[in-house]
């Protein structure tokens, strides 16, 4: 696999040079400071390649190119930002890169309740609490029918919870559920995360199974012209959140996007965090199944509290966790041989290690949450040794 790492660009305290000290190859990053629905310009792509270019790296994959709620919902301007989105496609193209990240969750992107929780080993880690976000939806976002989605033992926890929170805690739970795409500057106030709700209303699941087909009938046959395979990101967590509708959270979800449109220029991302936090998703079985289709992969681990659905979970070391990481690695190294036989010139996987635990002086550094330096260095050195171990000449099962 191609071993590639995410920066959140200059304002990032893990720094590109780090990243190559650490032992990747490649860069993930985007233009976070660009409005979500605006064009990327060949200027500032290149702009930032020659950023990336000077800690020692090159940009190879894009994480991500936001797909606006207007998109989402097919409502305001939604046809310009599809356009805007064809025109970023070819710049990125013209610039040499040819693969893009995007997700399709209404709202929100990855959502935790805690994004620095002591770990027994007193690491910190991003965590779901399922009491503490149904206490948020009741209690502190107040969302008309919120009830109607949560049992009435969960409710009555969740009561219990939000009457020990404090002012800060409080405070905290709502700036973490609020929280916008990583790196960028987007984000919701109570208010606005309750006006952008209501946006949704009259759209189910089904709908919005409908608006990414009809985003992606518009945006593959572009990518398939410029060179470029773009790759959809599952849902985090894998269902429906604060009454939205989550259509990337399971294999046959998967298995109806790709059969709507069906080009291998769109493809998955695949995320076995993201993936791993629902029990009834078996990673490795995935990973065989749509091998042809992954362009790009974020490898992490989860530990449920519970196999039920919804659950808690917090992010786990890389080799810990639900994930049988030795398994799915293997099923990315058979379809990597498989397009090296091909003589695919895509054959190699970008991965990059996915988050991580804050260690030792990632604990002081201050950096984005979930992606420390010393954590996901710990990480990508787990992983590269299982896919190294698999592929050694004289015992590994690749060679």
């Amino acid at each position: 696999m191609r071993h590639t790492w995410r920066w959140f660009g200059p304002v990032d305290k893990v720094t590109v040079t780090d990243a190559l000290q650490a032992g990747v190859q490649g860069i993930v990053t985007a233009l976070h400071h660009v409005p979500t629905g605006q064009a990327w310009t060949i200027e500032g792509i290149r702009q930032r390649q020659a950023e990336v270019q000077a800690g020692g790296l090159a940009w190879e994959v894009v994480e991500s190119i936001p797909v606006s709620e207007d998109i989402k919902t097919q409502t305001g301007d939604w046809r310009d930002h599809i356009a805007n989105w064809q025109t970023t496609l070819r710049h990125l193209a013209q610039c040499g890169i040819r693969t893009v990240c995007y997700n399709f969750m209404p709202v929100l992107d990855w959502t935790r309740t805690d994004l620095r929780w002591e770990t027994h080993q007193r690491a910190r880690a991003m965590r779901f609490d399922l009491v503490d976000f149904v206490a948020f939806d009741l209690h502190i976002l107040k969302r008309p029918a919120a009830a109607e989605d949560y049992p009435q033992p969960l409710q009555a926890e969740a009561a219990r919870r939000f009457a020990d929170m404090t002012d800060d805690r409080i405070a905290q739970l709502g700036r973490n559920v609020g929280a916008g795409l990583p790196g960028s500057a987007d984000g919701y106030s109570l208010p606005q995360l309750l006006e952008r709700l209501r946006s949704y209303q009259g759209i189910d699941a089904g709908r919005l199974r409908g608006n990414l087909v009809d985003f992606l009938a518009a945006v593959v046959p572009v990518a398939e012209e410029v060179g470029i395979n773009i790759c959809a990101h599952p849902d985090d967590p894998p269902w429906p959140l604060l009454g939205l509708p989550r259509i990337l959270s399971t294999q046959a979800d998967y298995a109806h996007m790709l059969g709507q449109v069906n080009s291998r220029a769109s493809g998955v991302t695949l995320c076995s965090g993201s993936l791993g936090a629902r029990a009834d998703n078996d990673l490795p079985a995935i990973a065989r199944a749509f091998a042809d289709r992954i362009h790009f992969v974020h490898l992490r681990n989860v530990t449920r509290d519970a196999d039920t659905l919804p659950c808690s979970f917090f992010e786990d070391e890389h080799l810990a966790g639900g994930t049988d990481m030795v398994q799915v690695i293997a099923a990315l190294l058979t379809e990597e041989k498989r397009r090296r036989d091909e003589g695919r010139a895509d054959h190699q996987i970008p991965m990059r290690p996915d988050h991580g635990q804050e260690i030792l002086d990632d604990l002081t550094r201050g950096a984005q949450p979930g992606y420390p330096a010393i954590g996901r260095l710990k990480g990508l050195a787990e992983l590269r040794g299982i896919e190294a171990a698999l592929s050694h000449p004289q015992r590994g099962i690749f060679a």
